[in-house]
């Protein structure tokens, strides 16, 4: 099993649940994060002077999924996530050793919920 973390825009979010859920990957877990990524944030040219903006609004996913889904899971994200700008976002992906669903003591792919 793998677990799929993916920084996105905000924005994005409702597209990814979306296309997710549709291909039957309901079960995620989300967070309202603030960061920067190569560009160090972004600049505002205003009649006052510039204001740099140096940790912006941004949507962290994670999934764990089957190892066999970790592809389909990753072009899903891209799809939905990708506008082609800087900023659209991170995947990254890590082993997962055991999942156990604590209500039944459900191990492995029958934990996840699939």
């Amino acid at each position: 099993m793998k677990k799929i973390e993916a920084i996105i825009r905000e924005e994005a979010l409702d597209r990814v649940k979306a296309e997710l859920a549709k291909a039957g990957f309901t079960p995620l877990t989300v967070y309202y994060i603030r960061g920067r990524g190569r560009q160090g944030g972004i600049r505002y040219r205003w009649p006052e002077g510039i204001e740099h903006y140096d940790l912006l609004p941004r949507v962290k996913i994670e999934i764990v999924v089957d190892d066999n889904d970790v592809d389909k899971v990753i072009d899903i994200i891209i799809r939905a996530a990708k506008r082609g700008v800087p900023g659209d976002g991170k995947i990254f992906v890590t082993p997962v050793e055991r999942v156990i669903r604590i209500r039944t003591g459900e191990e492995g792919k029958n934990a996840l919920g699939y």
